[in-house]
């Protein structure tokens, strides 16, 4: 009977632990497009891309800077720009994306989470 339910237990425990990584990826999936949109947006308002994520907090385009629900650090790896986001930029300067700072591969999409 004790190995019946330790087996059960272990078989629960895994479950759970697939569930709480299934709900980091799709919080960091969510973060990410917020903060993509943002960006998007603050670059089409300025005409000009943000020089950080802080000026999307500091012009009000997103609340605060979440912490990455991989790593649990504001640790975002942000990519500058090398394109104009529509022909009113003034500047490719500042950053158009930004990504997970986790080289941990998802084991739900198969891919670094940097590659989100």
């Amino acid at each position: 009977m004790c190995v019946i339910i330790a087996i059960l237990a272990t078989l629960a425990v895994g479950g759970y632990e697939k569930t709480v990584v299934h709900a980091r990826e799709a919080a960091l999936h969510s973060d990410l497009d917020v903060m993509r949109r943002a960006i998007q947006e603050y670059t089409r308002d300025k005409e000009a891309a943000p020089s950080s994520l802080q000026d999307l907090v500091d012009n009000k385009y997103i609340g605060a800077i979440p912490p990455d629900p991989i790593t649990h650090q504001t640790d975002w790896v942000t990519d500058e720009c090398d394109a104009y986001f529509d022909s009113d930029q003034t500047s490719m300067a500042g950053i158009c994306d930004v990504h997970s700072n986790s080289q941990d591969v998802s084991q739900f999409e198969n891919k670094p989470y940097s590659q989100f």
